[in-house]
């Protein structure tokens, strides 16, 4: 009498837009956990450098390919058990410029890879929605079931994500969690580029003794969330038992917000270290900038209550440690 075949453990999962910021660190996580890691990426925001260390690993495969091709997102979903969808096109300003190639990337993109995920028969598909959901809304902190009208044409990609996803969730049973990221930064953030992310702009621009420009007074805040807390949050909603936790969304932040003119002097103090001339390098403040909201705060009691969270990096802990990635790796 032969064996019966082993239950087959769930361990391979498409990471999107895995050579971007995030998505190369989700890739460095779960090859550590012993994941097998499929990661699909066109590379027009994401970088091979990101992903250089992985290329040898036999439990890593990088497919080229463009979400926006569904017979891309089949081949890297095949054989998958879990969609980490990270894939996207970011940037406020972004989208206003060119609202076009957003939709196309943020929405056409995000529904060919629920309908791979979908006919593939997934496990999980956990996508990276945005805080920028909350729009116009002006109630502190952010709660997951109280949104305003969206501030821009990134925002409206965003909020569409959690709409198709629930619906896939109760058309075709399948089973999604969306995480509302809040101004995430960390070790492989891009900090070149038009559309680059505030926290490393800043600090390049501060390495340089080149005056970084706030929009605005300074007085706009927000919940600046460490990548480690966000790794915790995409494992939590991948592996959760609770069936109360999925086909929602969850903020996925610290809990607390930080004014730009705070940021600027955690940064200073911190490149001082490095470098005493940092200190006495001048800000400069510039006009506001369309389509920002002007404080950024989440409540995290929902996704501590159904999943377990328990961020562990606070602002001022995650920053010392992006400075020293940036000070050794980009000096």
């Amino acid at each position: 009498m032969t064996n019966p075949t082993p239950h087959k453990v769930p361990n391979k999962i498409l990471i999107t837009g895995g050579a971007g910021f995030i998505g190369s660190n989700l890739c460095d996580y779960f090859l550590e956990k012993k994941y097998e890691v499929v990661c699909l990426d066109n590379l027009a925001t994401g970088h091979l450098r990101n992903i250089e260390a992985l290329q040898d690993n036999p439990s890593f495969r990088f497919i080229e390919g463009d979400i926006r091709n569904l017979q891309d997102c089949h081949d890297a979903v095949s054989g998958c058990d879990f969609v980490l969808h990270q894939a996207a096109l970011g940037s406020v300003p972004r989208s206003i410029n060119d609202p076009i190639t957003s939709n196309d990337v943020n929405v056409s993109g995000f529904l060919n890879m629920l309908v791979a995920s979908r006919d593939a028969g997934v496990k999980r598909f956990v996508y990276a929605a945005s805080s920028s959901t909350y729009g116009d809304s002006e109630s502190l902190p952010k709660v997951e079931d109280k949104i305003g009208k969206p501030l821009s044409p990134y925002a409206i990609t965003k909020y569409v994500n959690e709409l198709y996803a629930d619906i896939f969730s109760k058309t075709y049973g399948m089973q999604t969690i969306g995480l509302r990221y809040f101004n995430v930064f960390g070790r492989k953030q891009d900090p070149n580029g038009a559309y680059a992310a505030v926290i490393p702009k800043f600090v390049m621009q501060l390495m340089k003794h080149e005056s970084p420009v706030i929009n605005g007074d300074g007085s706009f805040s927000r919940d600046f969330t460490y990548i480690d807390n966000v790794i915790q949050m995409n494992e939590l909603a991948m592996l959760s038992d609770n069936p109360d936790a999925l086909n929602t969304v969850y903020n996925t932040a610290f809990g607390e917000r930080t004014s730009l003119v705070e940021l600027i002097a955690k940064l200073k103090e911190y490149l001082a270290a490095f470098d005493p001339g940092i200190a006495n390098v001048e800000v400069v403040y510039g006009p506001n900038r369309a389509g920002d909201v002007p404080h950024s705060l989440a409540s995290i009691e929902k996704a501590k209550e159904k999943l377990g969270y328990r961020p562990q990096f606070s602002f001022d802990e995650g920053l010392k440690q992006a400075v020293d990635w940036y000070w050794k790796n980009l000096k």
